[in-house]
């Protein structure tokens, strides 16, 4: 993978959120949740589609922090447009683990 500049990573605006609610995504091409999460009062509440079943229970989610892009335009994903990019990373079985914050922080915090 090619190099980039720092203007370049700025450019990505990766928040914190909260997990307000789950639901199953049965029209996903893979197994995945819709999740809704709040990036606090200046990003706003949005929807991600996220391939996250094989480490998270809907309920387990909720309340949860995770990191997300939130300045990708939004994408229609199947049904739904997703609104964000929750982060997370990739097991050798394909499987995600997200990622997430080590301690509590205020929603809409930003990745420096």
């Amino acid at each position: 993978m090619g190099e980039i500049s720092w203007q370049d990573f700025e450019k990505v605006d990766i928040r914190v959120g909260t997990v307000l609610s789950t639901q199953d995504f049965p029209e996903a091409r893979s197994p995945a949740y819709i999740l809704t999460v709040d990036f606090g009062d200046e990003i706003g509440v949005k929807k991600s589609s996220a391939q996250i079943t094989d480490f998270y229970d809907k309920g387990d989610l909720i309340g949860k922090q995770v990191l997300g892009v939130v300045n990708f335009p939004p994408k229609q994903v199947g049904p739904i447009m997703s609104e964000c990019l929750v982060l997370g990373f990739y097991r050798k079985d394909n499987s995600v683990i997200l990622a997430i914050p080590d301690g509590e922080i205020a929603n809409g915090s930003r990745l420096l």
